[in-house]
Formats: C-alpha cells, structure tokens, sequence
C-alpha cells in the first residue's frame, strides 16, 4: 500500500549527470527523449527558453516586474519550493557538492542511498518491520 506523499514531497527520479561541469539545461537536452513532447515541466530560470519547461518571469535589466508578474512568480515559487527543499536536503549530505573520493563507480550507489535515507528522513519511504 502506497500512501499519497504531503504536497508531492518524494524523489521520483535520481539523474546523475556526467563528471564535470555541465548545465542543467545540457543535461535536460540530453534526456529528453524519455519523455513526450507534450509533458511540461517546471524549472527555474535557467531553464528559460525551452519550449516544454514554464520557467518564472527574468526580471529585466534595470527595470521592475509588473504586479501580475510578481503574482505570477509567486504562484510559480509556492509550487516548485518543495523540489528546492528536497535538493538541499540531499545536499546536507555534501556528496554532490565536494569532490567524490570513492571510486567512480560507487557515485550513482551512493547518491541513491542518500536519496533513499532523506526519503526516510521526510516519511514518504514505509520500511516492513522485521521480527525475529
């Protein structure tokens, strides 16, 4: 049984990018063919000019947002705070921040186990209890 997660709060794909640095839009170009042409998506302002992500409005160079801009952006942050909150919980753990001083290989096993102890840690991951 599969109890519905508070406001969408779950990890439901881990993508581990290539090493080095690449943007989040490089990588999305990269994946994209896994999903339709029709899914929308939700990104950040880095993400600003691809066609399937709706992204927040950039405010322009000196100059201010109007009021249905500001709304509007505001409407877009309340929703996507919580994929902001899930990524600095990941972050706690500093894997994806520093250099990775095990063997390459053990990244991905790494970072899923991170991914699976914050599922823990925020209540969405229900583990059997075992008596012996």
């Amino acid at each position: 049984m599969r109890l519905p997660c508070p406001k969408g709060q779950d990890i439901v794909d881990v993508a581990l990018g290539d090493p080095g640095p690449i943007s989040d839009i490089s990588q999305f170009r990269a994946s994209q063919d896994r999903f339709s042409n029709q899914q929308p998506f939700r990104g950040d302002i880095g993400y600003i000019g691809e066609p399937q992500i709706v992204t927040p409005y950039k405010k322009p160079k000196k100059q201010e947002f109007s009021l249905e801009q500001k709304e509007d952006n505001t409407k877009f942050v309340r929703k996507r705070i919580y994929v902001e909150h899930l990524i600095r919980k990941i972050k706690i753990f500093r894997v994806a921040q520093q250099r990775f001083r095990l063997r390459a290989g053990k990244y991905q096993l790494v970072m899923q186990v991170i991914c699976g102890l914050v599922r823990l840690r925020i209540g969405v991951l229900i583990l059997p209890i075992v008596t012996c």
